[in-house]
Order: C-alpha cells, then sequence, then structure tokens
C-alpha cells in the first residue's frame, strides 16, 4: 500500500521515515487491555481510525500493524477530501478475556486522555456494542449504534465504496459500463463481504465466496447462487475481479504470480505485503485498486452527517480511481505509488 519501509527491527526509524505523530501504548493488568493508539498527523483534522481487536503473535507486529494502518487513515482522509487525520488502534486480544465489557472501558478512558487527537471506530474484532461502550467515557468515538446517538455499521458504505471501485475498474480495464456476467472472486465472507455481493448480484454479476466459516459461504450460495471456493485456491480462480475483503498483507510474491485476475479491488486494508508487490501487479498488467481508496466509504459514512454528501463522496471512489489509473497509464507507475503521492501532496500542502 505505501512506499515506506518499515522494519521492525529499528522502529523509530521507521516512524520517521513514514512522518509519524506519536505513538501511544496503554496497558491495564486490572483489564488484560494491552493497546497502542498510532496517530500519523493531525494537519487535516482530528485523526480518525478505527479499533482493531485481535491477537497478534508479538507486540512489535501490533505496533506495525496499528502504524502501516494509521497512515494508510491518513492517506485515505486526504484523497477523500474529508478533514482529518490518520489514526489508527490496536488492542492485542488476549487468548482469555475475562470481561469484555470493562476492558473497553479502559480502553475507552485511554482515548479520552488524548483530548480529542484521536476519535476511534469499529474496525476488525470490534464491534459495534464495543464503540458504545467506549462512548460511556469519551465522546471521541464513532460508528456507535442509534441507541446512543451514532450511525451504526459503516460497512454498508464500505462495500458500496468498493462496488464503485470495482465499476471503475471494469471500466478502465474490460471497457464496460456494466457488470452482467462479470466474474468477482470475493475473499471474506463477513459484513462488507455480504454487502459487497448482495450489490454485485443485483447487478448481474458471476461470484465465487472463499471463507473460513462454511456457514458464511453458505449464504452467499444460498442468497446469490455464489460458487465456493476452498479459502486456499481463491487465488486460483479463473475471474475479472479479485476482490480481498478480509485480512491485509494476502498479496505476496506467490499469490501474485497464482492470481488469474484482471483486476484486484476489494475492501481489505495493507492488501499488499510489501510495498514492492505493487510492482509484481504492474508488471502482470494486472489492475490494483490501492485499498486506501476503495474503502473509504466506511470513513466517509462516519465522518460526516450530511446523508447526500455522504453519498456524493462514496460514489466519488468511482472518478478518482479513474483519475489513478489513467495516471499510471500515463506515468507508468504503479496505481499505488500514484495514489500515495497524490494523497501526500494534498496532505504537505495542509502545511
Amino acid at each position: 500500500m505505501l512506499q515506506k519501509v518499515i522494519c521492525k527491527k529499528d522502529l523509530i526509524n521507521t516512524a520517521e521515515a513514514m512522518q509519524f505523530g506519536d505513538i501511544h501504548i496503554k496497558t491495564d493488568p486490572e483489564t488484560g487491555l494491552r493497546a497502542i493508539i498510532a496517530i500519523h498527523n493531525t494537519k487535516l483534522g482530528p485523526a480518525l481510525g478505527g479499533c482493531r481487536f485481535v491477537p497478534y503473535e508479538s507486540s512489535d507486529d501490533a505496533l506495525l500493524d496499528a502504524m502501516r494502518l494509521a497512515q494508510g487513515m491518513s492517506y485515505k482522509a486526504a484523497i477523500s477530501g474529508i478533514a482529518h487525520g490518520g489514526g489508527k488502534s490496536v488492542i492485542i486480544k488476549p487468548d482469555v478475556i475475562q470481561d469484555r465489557e470493562q476492558l473497553f472501558r479502559s480502553f475507552g478512558i485511554f482515548v479520552d486522555t488524548l483530548g480529542g487527537r484521536y476519535i476511534t471506530a469499529v474496525d476488525s474484532g470490534s464491534s459495534v456494542g464495543d464503540m458504545d461502550i467506549i462512548a460511556t467515557q469519551t465522546k471521541h468515538v464513532v460508528s456507535t449504534s442509534n441507541s446512543v446517538g451514532g450511525k451504526g455499521d459503516p460497512s454498508p458504505y464500505t462495500a458500496l465504496g468498493v462496488l464503485r471501485g470495482i465499476q471503475a475498474g471494469v471500466l478502465h480495464k474490460l471497457h464496460k459500463d456494466s457488470l452482467q456476467d462479470v466474474h468477482v472472486a470475493i475473499q471474506g465472507a463477513g459484513n462488507v463481504g455480504y454487502h459487497l455481493a448482495k450489490q454485485l448480484s443485483a447487478l448481474g454479476a458471476l461470484i465465487s465466496i472463499s471463507d473460513s466459516k462454511d456457514s458464511a459461504t453458505r449464504q452467499f450460495a444460498d442468497e446469490f447462487g455464489a460458487t465456493i471456493v476452498d479459502r486456499e485456491n481463491i487465488y486460483d480462480v479463473e475471474c475479472d475481479v479479485f476482490a480481498p475483503c478480509a485480512r491485509g498483507a494476502i498479496l505476496d510474491a506467490g499469490s501474485v504470480a497464482r492470481l488469474k485476475a484482471t483486476i484486484v479491488a476489494g475492501a481489505a486494508n495493507n492488501q499488499l505485503a510489501m510495498p514492492e508487490i505493487a510492482q509484481h501487479l504492474f508488471d502482470r498488467n494486472i489492475l490494483y485498486a490501492p485499498d486506501y481508496v476503495i474503502n473509504a466509504g466506511g470513513l466517509i459514512h462516519v465522518s460526516l452527517d450530511d446523508e447526500v454528501l455522504i453519498e456524493s463522496k462514496v460514489n466519488n471512489i468511482h472518478d478518482v480511481l479513474v483519475d489513478i489509473f489513467e495516471r499510471s497509464v500515463k506515468e507508468t507507475l504503479p496505481t499505488s505509488h500514484v495514489a500515495d503521492r497524490i494523497s501526500q501532496e494534498i496532505i504537505d500542502q495542509a502545511d
């Protein structure tokens, strides 16, 4: 996704190379909280980014994930025209959760200590209910439920943005203005994957689906006529679009070599395992929709109140990507390089 070098052997130099603002760490033995809040920058406004609640092999891995995601949020907000900086938090999920409510209350107190420089939101492993708990301790949280004045799950808006991105890719690469009979292989049958499949099916697309949960893939097959694919074989599906909508770092030298898709366009964050993978995709003539551009619908939804403006900005993801694709061809550069350059220029101009 991003072109900065990330090395967990020298995290301070890495933070400097990524032009980081600050990083905060909180432990609370009483609740088991082990959390990191990474604030990349606040030049365009308060840092906004979700709270990821997943297990990590090490605290270094958690820190690197938070840093990469925070920088991605900076770029996502900038290129989407959102008045926010980039931040991200991770809570290292313990093997045994003693009291989830108390853990998220503790995290809410942590967020509040930053005085609004960071605003948290739902992310992988966390839920709207968790955000409601956080909201009992701080006002600096979004994607809470309607019952506490929030707007709920942003997944439908993320999926809509991904749909518009797929349409941009199909127009640019396949020269088609319709998704009728376009084959999309979706990796991940979570909330975003579900809403995306529903929209694709309504437009006549053909769907393949893979996920670790058999019940989820069966639902896709029953509702959308999707073909179920073993999750280890999803890269080998002959399709028009490969849509990663689950975990990140799934595009590496091995998986890219296996891809039989013409376009990669999905909702997952940090899809590129390493920055140089963008060049691998480019060399294979596979069109890549930069993840932080195509999956910006959720951010747009939680950061704005005007529904007309939200819909307009989410739909504009199509035009933003078309411009990136065209510049990529003209400048003979991978699409992610072009997107990074545009985003960084917007941030720099805010100095």
